[in-house]
């Protein structure tokens, strides 16, 4: 991807107006989600409701991920993610007027809940490979970052802000908040140029009259993927740390009360911190940009999480100021391992491409959820809670130090699947300002 000096003095304003609309939107989506679990968990009280509650909401992503992720590249990217924003807003409209007359039903959740997953199955892919096309490689780390940070900051205001509303306002008062979240996230799209990929054509497609199908399109993804041996592997290592991770923050009430002998109090502590330091690392990875190749600040990441998770499973009872330490390590890793690889995908793959490739990446992880939960619980009531956590952090931190001796995994960036070279050309992050003067 090439960006004029003209380009590269000019992209703020663009990227930074819908980047604002969706930062916003972000906090009202996470406070409708927090508010429906909890009316959920108040009306029922049974974990079964909520685990369908989570099952709708990851299954969109699961199943049908992969075909999202065609579809946005065959599709205009602001479109896309203007008609998403739209029927997720419209969606919330209708819950709302439900809870405004008393009418709703459980099931009723469950519909918007997929609903709602069904658009940000779009919207997310949409907007990551729209990223590429409309920031300076140079910054795609640190606007990496930002992201990071504003999903912390999120993450931490989203459950306190949520239970304050509450105790203010109805429900559907709550969710008409976050219908106007939404419109602020939509009105900028209509204003704001998107640029849109170049899309080739294959060999063995002559006719250029006749566009492929969505279905060779979705298996071009697959290939593109699968010849690419470097981005495959973070994938597949991707899905395994998913697969040992998930049990662990699900666990971790279990840890707090068995182990640690705390309550609800010293869990919210920790909750604190993994979102205190996914907001500091955020925030140092948009300062200081990672390293130069960008996958090793991915692969040193993946290595602070395996450190971070160990000492949760290893710190003694009479030590949770040191499990609280391991939780803040792991919150600061996560940003440093998915910043930078979100910002390796949007540099490297082709931009035509990477709806398919950054679909194919979530669906992989997500799918390592529900059989990791399986697995988790009994594993836990054999052995412990601890146990999980010293596999998890053993295991991650043995592919992490692997990683660097990867050749493949290493020099990603470098031997990507069109044959470009990057890194070569990529000046010292450090060396490049955050902003710089729009003219």
């Amino acid at each position: 991807m090439q960006h004029t000096q003209q380009e590269q003095s000019r992209w703020q304003i663009p990227f930074f107006t819908i980047w604002t609309g969706q930062a916003v939107s972000l906090l009202g989506s996470m406070l409708v989600q927090f508010a429906l679990v909890w009316w959920l968990t108040e009306k029922t009280g049974s974990a079964t409701v909520l685990a369908i509650g989570t099952l709708v909401s990851l299954l969109p992503g699961i199943v049908l991920g992969p075909l999202f992720g065609a579809l946005v590249d065959r599709w205009n990217r602001r479109v896309v993610m203007l008609v998403a924003d739209t029927i997720i807003a419209l969606a919330t409209l209708v819950l709302a007027y439900l809870f405004a007359v008393d009418e709703v039903q459980i099931w009723h959740i469950y519909v918007i809940m997929f609903i709602r997953a069904l658009g940000g199955g779009f919207h997310w892919p949409a907007m990551q490979a729209s990223t590429s096309l409309m920031v300076p490689e140079v910054h795609l780390s640190r606007v990496a970052g930002l992201n990071q940070a504003l999903n912390g900051i999120s993450n931490i205001l989203s459950p306190p802000l949520g239970a304050f509303l509450m105790q203010l306002m109805p429900l559907q008062a709550i969710l008409a908040i976050d219908v106007g979240t939404a419109m602020l996230a939509i009105v900028p799209l209509f204003f704001v140029h998107i640029p849109q990929p170049q899309r080739s054509i294959s060999e063995d497609t002559q006719d250029r009259s006749k566009k492929p199908s969505v279905w060779r399109d979705l298996r071009e993804g697959f290939k593109y993927v699968l010849e690419w041996p470097g981005l495959l592997a973070v994938i597949v290592m991707g899905a395994l740390g998913n697969l040992l991770f998930n049990p662990a923050f699900a666990l971790m009430p279990l840890l707090v009360t068995d182990h640690f002998g705390g309550r609800a109090f010293e869990l919210g502590w920790m909750e604190a911190s993994l979102g205190i330091g996914i907001v500091l690392g955020g925030l140092t990875l948009s300062a200081w940009g990672g390293f130069r190749r960008r996958i090793l600040t991915t692969i040193a990441g993946f290595t602070g999480i395996g450190v971070g998770v160990l000492i949760l499973g290893l710190a003694p009872a009479s030590s949770y100021w040191l499990a609280l330490g391991g939780i803040f390590i792991v919150g600061v890793a996560i940003s440093m391992t998915d910043g930078p690889l979100m910002a390796v995908i949007q540099a490297s793959v082709a931009p035509e491409m990477q709806g398919r490739v950054f679909t194919l990446l979530i669906s992989a992880v997500k799918v390592a959820s529900p059989l990791s939960l399986v697995i988790a619980g009994p594993i836990a009531d054999l052995v412990g809670v601890r146990i999980w956590y010293v596999v998890a952090g053993v295991a991650c931190l043995l592919m992490g130090v692997g990683g660097f001796f990867m050749p493949a995994v290493v020099h990603l960036e470098e031997n990507n699947r069109n044959g470009r070279t990057m890194v070569g050309d990529i000046p010292p992050m450090s060396s490049v300002p955050v902003y710089v003067e729009v003219e």
